[in-house]
């Protein structure tokens, strides 16, 4: 993740110096979702027939090896060829980082099958930190020794942690599945909590382009200062993101609920953000700070519990238990999060444009409002079916009894 968030405080002005314009550097950006959406898939669907162990090695070697290429970009002559190759670059870099994360998410449920969600929120926990860290590192790392040393560092990193991977991780062997992603997209749960989490995926990536904007313009804090604005966000997700997840495996029946209040909370922190104009609220950077916080914890509540719904979902359902139903679950999850990390900035670039930071946020609030909504409605539907079932169930049994001593009777 820090390999990813490190691009963000120098890299634009570099592409500009090479000829690159605003909206190319978006594209640059914005192709990195993309592809990443389009890899998890595939990945999640093959990652039987590659091997979780062979897939999660190779995306990290690709993904350190094309990291120190980034570093050597600005010796690339600029104009149209600079511009290929960032894109080749990046969008190589997607994939590798689609592979990992994938198999990484798959090999974990599958050692720790009791404890998916746990496992999942510690995942989740260093993505914050490399999120947080990324950006101010690479900043350090850029001033002190120029546009190659933080890739190059980071890159060789990640290439050191290879060798030790390929000697720690078991090898998990399993039968190709009959189930696609159509099968498990369809089902009515799994499709609302897609909605779910592409919401939660879009409100962070709506704060990307337009937190620091609005923070500069209304408060006039200095550039430097803009980044900690952030770290209420990132670190509280990170550090909430395994407690809920421990609190997830331990009371299961928590679940659901920890899912739909934690995306009503997110509505609440989006509306309060600005605040929307409608509130009459003055806008202060406490309450901003404070807002972000909950966001981050909010966030987490809904996040987190969402890998093992889907899972348990998918095995209700017919899916096998094995690394071919884990694959399609890590590959969903993270193709879902790819495309509300390309919807999130790319609709609140052009609201805050059109209508301003207050209202943006706002109508991202109501995303996330909805999404909750739908989810608990589905919830207390699903919770009535299963009583009146069981009530049927129970009737028809009493019924079956009364037939059986009938004759004994006679």
């Amino acid at each position: 993740m820090m390999c990813y968030s490190i691009l963000g405080p120098f890299f634009p002005k570099e592409a500009e110096k090479k000829g690159a314009s605003n909206t190319v550097i978006g594209m640059i950006f914005g192709c990195y979702a993309l592809f990443d959406l389009l890899a998890s898939l595939v990945f999640g669907k093959y990652l039987v027939h590659i091997g979780a162990k062979f897939m999660f090695v190779a995306g990290m070697f690709v993904s350190g090896g094309v990291t120190v290429l980034f570093g050597v970009l600005d010796q690339v002559p600029e104009g149209p060829v600079f511009i290929a190759m960032c894109f080749l670059v990046r969008i190589t870099d997607a994939i590798s980082f689609a592979a990992a994360i994938t198999a990484s998410s798959s090999i974990l449920a599958k050692a720790f099958p009791n404890n998916v969600a746990t496992v999942m929120g510690s995942l989740e926990s260093f993505s914050g930190l490399g999120l947080v860290l990324g950006p101010p590192l690479g900043g350090f790392l850029y001033q002190s020794f120029g546009y190659e040393v933080p890739f190059i560092l980071l890159g060789c990193i990640v290439l050191l942690m290879v060798p030790l991977n390929m000697c720690i991780l078991p090898n998990y062997e399993s039968d190709p599945g009959k189930h696609s992603f159509w099968k498990l997209i369809i089902l009515p749960k799994v499709a609302f909590i897609s909605f779910v989490i592409t919401s939660l995926s879009s409100g962070f990536g709506f704060l990307d382009p337009t937190l620091s904007l609005f923070v500069l313009e209304k408060f006039n804090l200095p550039a430097g200062y803009v980044g900690l604005v952030f770290l209420g966000l990132a670190l509280s997700y990170a550090i909430s993101s395994p407690l809920v997840g421990l609190l997830s495996d331990k009371m299961p029946h928590l679940r659901k609920w920890l899912l739909v209040f934690g995306n009503l909370i997110t509505a609440g922190c989006y509306v309060f953000l600005g605040p929307a104009p409608f509130l009459h609220i003055k806008s202060q950077l406490w309450l901003l700070v404070l807002i972000l916080v909950i966001n981050g914890i909010s966030a987490g509540m809904s996040l987190i519990p969402a890998f093992p719904e889907i899972l348990s979902c998918a095995h209700e359902n017919g899916f096998e238990e094995g690394l071919s139903t884990l694959g399609l679950v890590s590959g969903l999850f993270g193709a879902l999060w790819s495309v509300g990390a390309f919807l999130g900035p790319t609709l609140g670039g052009f609201l805050y444009e059109k209508i301003g930071f207050e209202w943006a946020a706002a109508l991202q609030g109501l995303w996330a409002l909805t999404s909750g909504l739908v989810m608990g409605l589905f919830y207390l539907l699903e919770h009535s079916r299963r009583r009146r079932r069981s009530k049927l169930q129970n009737i028809l049994g009493t019924e079956e009894e009364r037939t059986a001593l009938l004759p004994d009777e006679t």
